[in-house]
């Protein structure tokens, strides 16, 4: 195998933000996503990224090329729709959003086609990551479960950052590794409220549902993880926020890095923690400097809480 990590990248968008830092207006045009943004801290950690997405249109078009430049290698099916994207407008220092295309779900015969694309490329992979689209109707929550199965079943390590029911979907396929938010874990039920107790009970039955190991993010509060069935308090370093979007991103993203190199799962957490943690630092979403991120490891500790 090689040690290049599969992100399955079901619909990127094209991203387009207006600025004015200072007299001039500027504006930026990236490739966007959750996927994209994993991939990106992915690269910077050190494995190479493979991509497998649907794009289509004018935009995707642009997304290939943007992707491109990026050192993202995409294996693309091309779609008759057009891919998603969406203009906001950050001067003042708040975001407006001007325009959004979410685009449309893939159809039975893309959804075949990506699939099969996906398979091949994460066979050869020791890691794959699955991402969710900006738009919950994308396509069927069951193609997570499928994908999950498949990939673990020939031994590829598959981390899982969804929720809702393509979270619901990949813990039937028994993922290596789960992340999510606390305010996701809320929202979907599986906690009451966002309490150390509640959360951690929230961990074990992700575990019950198939997750061999889980890690939840909570914002400004230090990450919680299960590793080998016990439960931890991921005690990060204290960073002035400057955009909190992105860091749970940057966070799968460092688990990942870490496992395509062989490393194990608690310094994966710790890595995670690290990257989520500088990412806030941060205005680029799946941004910051590879050293910075080891640097901050050293400051992560893993503390084992009681029953």
């Amino acid at each position: 195998m090689a040690n290049h990590v599969l992100v399955f990248a079901p619909a990127p968008q094209l991203t387009v933000t207006v600025e004015q830092p200072a007299e001039a207006v500027e504006i930026h045009v990236h490739p966007g996503g959750q996927g994209v943004w994993q991939a990106r801290m992915i690269i910077e950690l050190g494995p190479p990224v493979v991509m497998c997405a649907a794009v289509g249109g004018e935009i995707g078009q642009v997304l290939q090329a943007l992707l491109s430049a990026e050192g993202i290698e995409l294996r693309a099916v091309t779609r008759e729709a057009t891919s998603g994207g969406y203009v906001h407008d950050r001067r003042g220092g708040t975001r407006t959003e001007i325009a959004d295309v979410p685009g449309e779900p893939l159809n039975r015969h893309e959804l075949d086609e990506l699939y099969s694309l996906t398979l091949a490329a994460a066979m050869r992979a020791q890691v794959a990551v699955l991402s969710g689209p900006a738009e919950p109707s994308m396509l069927p929550a069951d193609t997570y479960r499928r994908l999950a199965a498949d990939l673990g079943r020939n031994g590829v390590k598959v981390v899982a950052d969804l929720s809702g029911d393509y979270l619901s979907a990949v813990l039937q396929g028994q993922p290596y590794l789960v992340k999510a938010s606390h305010e996701e874990l809320i929202t979907d039920g599986r906690a009451k409220d966002d309490s150390e107790a509640e959360l951690i009970g929230a961990l074990h039955g992700l575990h019950a549902d198939g997750a061999t190991t889980v890690l939840v993010s909570r914002a400004g509060e230090g990450a919680l993880a299960l590793l080998d069935g016990e439960a931890y308090r991921v005690e990060s370093p204290r960073l002035e926020v400057a955009d909190a979007r992105g860091a749970g991103d940057s966070m799968t993203a460092g688990v990942a890095a870490v496992l395509a190199q062989g490393g194990d799962a608690g310094t994966a957490v710790r890595t995670g923690a690290a990257a989520g943690a500088l990412n806030v630092t941060r205005h680029g979403l799946g941004s910051g400097r590879a050293d910075a991120v080891r640097s901050l490891v050293e400051r992560v500790n893993l503390k084992r809480l009681d029953a």
